[in-house]
């Protein structure tokens, strides 16, 4: 398993000083959570377009500071969903042999081992349903 460290360096993506950089990054297939970003295992079409090399910002955070980053290490597609708006944010398949990650700069990295995936916001009730805010 890759670390965080290991993780900086390949993509550029720096993360909280206090987030040790010898911890391992677990690679999972099954549902996971990085903040306010759900990673929900589905049966449904791939996705078809690739994550670029600087990857794709997946939630903004405010003034564009604490952005959700999808990021891949070999061959990851994804569809951002057509209709913005919902909790579904997208479609990730990641390709046999290769890893995605989210990157976070709270939450370090999350692996996402190869499968297709719904990229979903959370919700919470409080005086009314709202999205989660990180």
């Amino acid at each position: 398993m890759p670390t965080i460290g290991q993780a900086i360096a390949t993509f550029g993506v720096t993360v909280d000083e206090h987030l040790d950089r010898q911890a391992e990054i677990p690679i999972l297939a099954g549902l996971q959570f990085q903040g306010d970003v759900a990673v929900v295992p589905v049966n449904r079409d791939p996705a078809r377009t690739p994550v670029p090399e600087e990857g794709v910002p997946i939630v903004r955070g405010q003034a564009q500071a604490n952005t959700h980053l999808l990021l891949a290490a070999g061959k990851a597609f994804f569809a951002p969903e057509r209709f913005g708006g919902g909790l579904v944010l997208g479609v990730l398949t990641v390709a046999q042999d290769a890893v995605a990650y989210l990157a976070h700069p709270e939450h370090a990295f999350t692996g996402i081992a190869p499968g297709t995936y719904e990229l979903r916001r959370q919700r919470e009730q409080a005086d009314g349903t709202r999205l989660v805010a990180d």
